[in-house]
């Protein structure tokens, strides 16, 4: 008789691993569990319905650096399955991928769903049993067998067992994303321990702040701390109407994200607009513009390179008249735009999830997985993958890779166990 493999979740991590093991042993009878309606959700919304494939590093050591939980984990995992093989594995059925400037890696249609229609294509090919609407309330372990019971909602069409319950050889958990309280809860039945699940990657609210007026200005590079810790990051950074976005902002938001919870989402931000300047090198800066620009209007002489309704709205937030010209303009005045400029303070009021991309801080912890098999260390032919695991990265494709190669090994595993 052949040997069941089950894998909970419908995202990156699950078909991973519910493919390449169908792949790797064509005995093995694989059938994946999706709670909801929907599967591959989190791809077909990654980078902008583009979908963030992987990022273009070919350095494991360089690539872990990008991981603020788990980056050693991943310099273990790395070694198994890395960039090149992700790339690699997507060119071999027909997904070619180019890279941007950044680094980040994009299919070369640009459309998440030539990812989606190449994992449900492969999926199909290797025979893997998709059911949906499939939620597991619990999991048993006894006699070397999982017993899954599944909620079936009244309406569903797909029931998978009639009593409720589905019987597993081997098990992977790749069930993504927050929260994942319910879940957690069987897991921790199951004798596993939690580190506590926080948002990552969501951008920063500043209600009341009069600069979400500029909603969709953007400044590529400005640096970014969160006062009162050693958080800091340079980078692109997007004004939205609700507070603050973009690079820089996500990847505090990563680094910081056990740090935020903590203080409820309520802090103080510094942000330097122009990051190759202090405070004395500007003031030099403008003893220059004073000089080349004494009978030009402060307000329309922007000359330092920033988007012209952030230079306006930093003008009148240092109480300079729209009529005041560079050789007229006091000291008092202009130390208060150099410090707008260098040290502008905005107050976060809370966070708002960066569309349906951010990723979970927190899960299964690491030194109860074994980064190898990816199989758990308190129960055997057990596996986990993705995001329910203690790692994410930042912002790029770094979570995406992750999925992947924590799929890649938990499938491969099985794969030669059910020999």
């Amino acid at each position: 008789m052949s040997k069941q493999l089950v894998v909970i979740g419908g995202g990156a991590a699950c078909f991973f691993c519910a493919i390449n093991a169908a792949r790797l042993n064509p005995a093995l009878k694989v059938t994946l569990l999706e709670k909801s309606g929907k599967l591959l959700s989190k791809v077909k919304v990654s980078g902008g319905g583009r979908c963030n494939v992987t990022h273009h590093c070919f350095d494991i050591a360089e690539m872990s650096r990008r991981y603020p939980r788990g980056h050693h984990f991943v310099k273990k995992t790395f070694h198994q399955f890395f960039t090149t093989n992700t790339i690699e594995w997507f060119e071999e059925r027909g997904v070619k991928l180019k890279t941007e400037k950044d680094g980040r890696m994009f299919p070369v249609t640009d459309s998440s769903q030539t990812v989606i229609d190449c994992l449900m294509k492969e999926a199909d090919k290797q025979g893997v049993e998709i059911k949906m609407n499939s939620e597991v309330k619990n999991m048993i372990y006894q006699e070397g067998k999982f017993l899954l019971e599944l909620a079936h909602p009244v309406t569903s069409a797909s029931r998978p067992d009639s009593d409720g319950v589905l019987n597993a050889d081997y098990l992977t958990i790749a069930t993504g994303g927050y929260p994942k309280s319910a879940m957690f809860g069987w897991i921790k039945k199951a004798g596993h321990s939690i580190e506590d699940p926080v948002p990552s990657l969501f951008t920063f609210n500043l209600p009341g702040n009069p600069i979400t007026q500029l909603m969709g200005v953007s400044v590529e590079k400005a640096i970014v701390k969160i006062t009162g810790t050693k958080l800091m990051e340079e980078g692109p950074v997007l004004i939205t109407h609700w507070g603050l976005s973009g690079p820089a902002i996500l990847r505090l938001s990563a680094w910081g994200a056990r740090e935020l919870a903590a203080c409820n989402w309520q802090f103080a931000v510094h942000i330097s607009w122009l990051p190759d300047y202090n405070e004395q090198t500007l003031r030099e800066r403008f003893l220059q513009i004073r000089n080349e620009s004494a009978s030009q209007k402060v307000m329309n002489k922007n000359k330092l390179g920033l988007p012209q309704r952030l230079w306006e709205f930093l003008v009148q937030q240092s109480g300079i008249s729209d009529q005041i010209r560079w050789s007229d303009l006091p000291a008092r005045e202009q130390n208060k735009l150099v410090k707008n400029l260098c040290l502008y303070e905005c107050m976060v009021k809370g966070k708002t999830t960066f569309k349906e991309e951010f990723v979970t801080a927190g899960g299964v912890k690491l030194s109860e997985v074994d980064a190898n098999t990816m199989m758990s260390k308190k129960i055997p032919d057990l596996f986990f993958a993705g995001e329910v695991i203690d790692v994410d990265g930042v912002t790029g494709g770094f979570n995406f890779q992750h999925a992947w190669t924590s799929g890649f090994i938990a499938g491969k595993t099985i794969a030669s166990l059910a020999i």
